[in-house]
């Protein structure tokens, strides 16, 4: 799995011009789930983004998960995240890019949707975008701020 997260003051995602999914400040999470992801990388990969330690303290230094920061101000940590199979792509060869690393979407949803599910067991408000459908993501990234996870590498 990769994951492209970005911290935020807001983020929303549309479908056919509606709201489907809309989180004030925490994390906005861009997912691609590969052929050969499973639950072990879905778990691996909750884990990481709940214990990521990319927000500001008190010193403005980056030293708190999301969990804790927002703990801290007595907020509800919140993350967005949106499927996205373009982030397996593979540039290697050519100019136009091979998906033939991404999940079909009837292996993808069900390993997507396990990975939400383990977030918000986490106790944090997962809000989501419409599995295979055309989806307008806005976000105001804070920092901005930027991390790609990609479980073969955690």
């Amino acid at each position: 799995m990769t994951a492209v997260v970005q911290r935020v003051l807001c983020a929303d995602v549309k479908v056919d011009g509606e709201t489907v999914g809309e989180i004030g400040q925490g994390f906005a999470v861009l997912l691609g789930i590969r052929r050969s992801d499973g639950e072990a990388e879905a778990d691996k990969l909750a884990k990481k983004l709940t214990a990521l330690r990319i927000c500001d303290d008190d010193r403005g230094v980056m030293n708190l998960s999301l969990p804790d920061y927002c703990d801290a101000r007595g907020m509800k940590p919140e993350m967005l995240v949106v499927s996205q199979f373009t982030l397996c792509a593979d540039t290697s060869h050519g100019n136009r890019p091979s998906y033939i690393d991404a999940a079909p979407p009837e292996a993808a949803r069900p390993l997507y949707e396990y990975f939400v599910d383990n977030l918000r067991k986490r106790g944090l408000h997962i809000e989501t975008g419409i599995f295979q459908a055309d989806m307008k993501v806005s976000l105001v990234n804070d920092g901005p701020v930027t991390i790609i996870l990609d479980t073969d590498r955690l």
